[in-house]
């Protein structure tokens, strides 16, 4: 078996292994190219869509970007990420669609033993991590292997997320609690104040 396979599945594998060295190799290869020419739009798209494993319409994400493998990522419609974007994707990372990411997000699906005599020489391990639609992950979130943050909900700026999120709710801090469930207005739409009467958006 080789350490790709032991890494798609989950267990433990050498990440010093030359071959998968190579494929991140080339990831950094790529996001170098997209961060250096943000500016130009169809050279831009075009990165975008040999990075990822496969992109919804309307994907938008701000330079910088970096990326373990890329390919292990695949990113829903009509999403939105701020700057400094970091996704360790090993373990694969799933995003649904209409989601929005602040500045400075990590997403981390590699972890490492803590025996030290295992880590130095390279060993680790890979969970998946899925974020359902529209899911608002505010700045300076980190995320960890193996979570899972369900439909609609919103993550505090800062926090740290250990553990799965269900749906519709407003979650926060170190480690990520929820906090309330999502109030009927930000779920289904913006509430006019001046006649009390919801508008769907």
């Amino acid at each position: 078996m080789t350490e790709k396979q032991k890494m798609l599945m989950g267990i433990l594998y050498n990440a010093e292994d030359q071959a998968l060295i190579e494929e991140r190799n080339h990831a950094k290869s790529l996001t170098r190219q997209f961060n250096e020419h943000w500016e130009d739009k169809g050279r831009r798209n075009y990165l975008i869509g040999q990075i990822f494993g496969s992109l919804g319409k309307n994907v938008h994400l701000e330079a910088p970007i970096y990326l373990d493998y890329g390919y292990r990522t695949t990113i829903g419609s009509d999403f939105f990420s701020n700057f400094n974007l970091t996704i360790l994707d090993g373990g694969g990372v799933e995003i649904g669609d209409h989601v929005f990411i602040g500045p400075n997000v990590g997403i981390y699906t590699a972890n490492h033993p803590a025996d030290v005599k295992r880590r130095e020489k390279g060993y680790e391990w890979a969970l998946p991590v899925k974020i359902g639609d529209k899911v608002w992950i505010g700045g300076g979130v980190t995320i960890l292997p193996g979570v899972t943050i369900g439909d609609n909900s919103v993550i505090g700026a800062g926090s740290v997320v250990t553990k799965d999120v269900p749906a519709n709710v407003v979650a926060a801090g170190n480690p990520c609690r929820i906090i309330k469930e999502a109030e009927e207005g930000d779920r289904y739409g913006i509430i006019d104040e001046k006649n009390g009467q919801q508008s769907i958006k």
